[in-house]
């Protein structure tokens, strides 16, 4: 496993990452879909430390910082990995990977992340990472349904799981 700096040419690898209008609603809720390359170009514009997870020589992975705000916080945002590898640590390591990217070469005091309510698996893994809710805020589903997105936050002196 690798996990390095997101260049032009994992930029395919990494929309198929995202098949469906739900899933593309959990890492880029603002997208359409299908997820395109040409959006993802206009996303990496305003993100910082595009992240990709390799595997086997495969993208399975996908991650980035926004709204860094040195020395305050940053988000980690767009959190994917690919479908037929979830459940085998590579989130964990991927989001451990943000983590220390934002705290060491960003020097936040605080790392930010956001999850809608009803991503149980990624809820479930930031809450064993020690990150803790300080927010909800309304939003509304592909379907028109009312859901929460839950942000939560990780302080750099917290004690980690």
């Amino acid at each position: 496993m690798e996990i390095r700096e997101a260049n032009e040419s994992d930029f395919e690898a990494v929309v198929s990452l995202v098949p469906t209008q739900d899933e593309l609603f959990y890492v880029y809720p603002k997208g359409l879909h299908p997820f395109t390359v040409d959006q993802l170009r206009v996303l990496a514009e305003t993100r910082k430390e595009l992240t990709v997870l390799v595997e086997g020589g495969e993208v399975i992975g996908f991650a980035n910082l926004y709204n860094v705000e040195a020395p305050k916080s940053t988000f980690i945002g767009n959190v994917v990995v690919g479908g037929t590898e979830r459940g085998k640590g590579y989130g964990r390591r991927l989001i451990s990977h943000m983590i220390a990217k934002a705290f060491d070469k960003y020097a936040v005091d605080e790392v930010r992340i956001s999850v809608f309510n009803d991503n149980t698996p990624a809820l479930l893994l930031y809450a064993s990472m020690s990150f803790e809710p300080y927010a909800i805020e309304e939003r509304t589903d592909p379907s028109g349904s009312r859901v929460a997105l839950i942000h939560m936050s990780l302080s750099r002196n917290a004690k980690r799981a």
